[in-house]
């Protein structure tokens, strides 16, 4: 049958796989409402385009810190991509610069960040988990560097894992013939059986739960690399995260898989963006599924978005090839959809080309005279 749209690669993804890698990718945390909530609350937000303008031509184009992409899909972190096909994050890293996009390799990889770097050209950045051993980090960062990274994404929302019951039911481990190939040489790459999840146990015992916004600080001595802040929801945590450094932010609930309850993404994008006031670019990721979702975000003052489980979905499902087909959907229904809303390029996507539930009604109804 052919893949028409992202979605459908989520039950081929859920046929191939053993159920404990499905759960794995799958879930969120606790009751999942958030899980729900990150694509519910894109479907409330409707368009008002504009119609009779000349969109013959359309430029996707843009760049994120000072690198030229061919459109605002790039391609979150997500852990153990070997458990979705052998190839992995060689696959992963292979179709972004097949696409001209940005891959992000996880900490937590199954292929190191040199392995990552021999598959050729191509921009990418790096997820960072802070390890209690800040040796640990500074060394993965330095190797990070030497391998051509160009930036760090400092995940944020992780003290502690979230609570996902999937990976409880399922004693959730790496699979015998995997490791966190990072951290191979360094005594960390293994995760032990558990009575609950083994990646829960693994973070509470390797994970700082100290990290605070002096480390943000810490890490700008140690590498010259920008430093985006993962797992921003609030106006708040946005300011600090400006005056702390940060060269831009990524809006993210990790995927609704640490606090349930908290907003979907593109609910908290616009709090956020106005945090910013244009001084550093805001990222989203977190249930963009469709061509149409990259363009809300944008409207909302995103700079660029980007996809997590449609990549190990559609790596499960066809490898290389998939990622590649999942980028060009998106690609393909993000043109369209700017072609029908009357925007040609992506500065003039605007606020004025959605309506959102939070809005104010635009036209107050006339006072009915009175009889």
């Amino acid at each position: 049958m052919e893949v028409t749209n992202v979605s459908e690669y989520e039950a081929i993804a859920k046929q191939k796989l053993p159920k404990m890698a499905f759960d794995y990718y799958a879930s969120g945390a606790e009751d999942q409402w958030t899980l729900q909530e990150n694509r519910n609350a894109f479907s409330r937000i409707l368009f008002r385009p504009r119609i009779l303008i000349d969109v013959s031509k359309i430029d996707m184009t843009t760049t994120v810190l000072g690198f030229k992409i061919s459109m605002p899909i790039m391609i979150a972190p997500t852990a153990f991509q070997k458990m979705a096909h052998p190839e992995g994050e060689y696959a992963t890293a292979r179709a972004a610069s097949a696409a001209g996009t940005i891959m992000t390799l996880s900490s937590w990889a199954t292929s190191s960040v040199e392995e990552v770097a021999s598959t050729g050209p191509g921009i990418r950045f790096f997820q960072l988990y802070v390890y209690k051993d800040r040796n640990v980090v500074a060394q993965l960062v330095r190797r990070a560097e030497r391998a051509g990274f160009k930036a760090i994404a400092l995940t944020v929302d992780t003290p502690r894992l979230g609570r996902r019951e999937a990976d409880i039911k399922n004693r959730f481990t790496l699979p015998p013939f995997l490791t966190l190939k990072n951290f191979e040489g360094l005594n960390l790459g293994t995760m032990d059986k558990a009575d609950d999840s083994g990646l829960a146990s693994y973070v509470a015992g390797q994970i700082d739960r100290t990290l605070s916004w002096k480390d943000v600080k810490w890490l700008q001595t140690i590498t010259s690399l920008p430093i985006l802040v993962k797992g921003v929801l609030t106006a708040e945590d946005t300011r600090i995260a400006v005056q702390s450094g940060a060269a831009g932010i990524i809006v993210s609930n990790h995927g609704a898989r640490q606090l349930d309850y908290v907003p979907a993404t593109i609910s908290a994008l616009e709090e956020v963006v106005k945090a910013a006031e244009g001084r550093i670019p805001v990222f989203l990721d977190g249930g963009v599924r469709r061509g149409t979702d990259v363009f809300k975000a944008l409207a909302l003052g995103a700079s660029g978005i980007f996809i997590g489980r449609p990549v190990v979905y559609s790596l499960a499902a066809e490898g290389e090839a998939g990622v590649r087909k999942v980028l060009q959907m998106l690609r393909e229904e993000f043109e369209l959809t700017m072609a029908l809303s009357g925007c040609r390029s992506l500065k003039e996507i605007t606020r004025e080309h959605i309506v959102t539930d939070w809005d104010h009604p635009r036209i107050q109804p006339r006072a009915r005279a009175l009889l």
